[in-house]
């Protein structure tokens, strides 16, 4: 699999976000497609950016295409895709993957055997493909540890939600899923 170019990412974190929906994450064996995003805009309350540029999010300022990856209640890591131009923080959260390669990998990695739950979360998923803060920074639209790739398989249904578990400006529809994916975390109300 060959990354995406940068040309092919949407400018808009909105936009990015739904045209994530479909696309492929790949970190060495493990592989999935991407079922579950969150957008986190330039001046939104709930995005770690918006308190300005920091050691912690400066991977969000980078150019869109980038990974910020950080670690969530001191447990879980959490991986985004920088989604601005250089300088203006804003990212999308891949909340959840459809698992598709290496899946024996993530079952060890996750220590369960249930497909459902290897990916379903963003913790969850960061668990399954050793994702940790040695990938924050990573070009996501280059060949390398951790990258994202098209897909030909064609795209169903995508749903629009609140985002889930936040609760400063929590009310937008920034949360985008594949509809009827069994991958798709969250509550079945928001997922209907």
């Amino acid at each position: 699999m060959k990354p995406v170019s940068r040309k092919s990412l949407p400018a808009d974190t909105l936009t990015l976000a739904r045209w994530l929906i479909g696309k492929i994450v790949v970190r060495g064996k493990t592989v999935g497609r991407i079922v579950e995003t969150e957008a986190y805009l330039r001046d939104d309350a709930a995005a770690h950016s918006f308190i300005g540029e920091t050691k912690r999010n400066r991977s969000l300022f980078l150019r869109r295409g980038h990974a910020y990856v950080y670690i969530a209640y001191g447990t879980s890591y959490m991986l985004n895709v920088s989604s601005e131009t250089a300088g203006h923080g804003a990212g999308v959260l891949i909340r959840a993957l459809e698992p598709l390669g290496g899946i024996a990998l993530m079952a060890q990695r996750r220590g369960t055997e249930k497909l459902r739950d290897l990916t379903r979360g963003p913790g969850r998923l960061a668990q399954a493909f050793d994702i940790d803060l040695t990938l924050d920074g990573v070009d996501l639209c280059a060949p390398g540890a951790l990258f994202l790739a098209n897909d030909r398989a064609p795209i169903g249904d995508i749903g629009m939600s609140p985002r889930i578990g936040i609760t400063k400006n929590a009310a937008p529809h920034f949360r985008f899923y594949l509809k009827g994916s069994p991958f798709v975390s969250g509550p079945r109300r928001l997922n209907t």
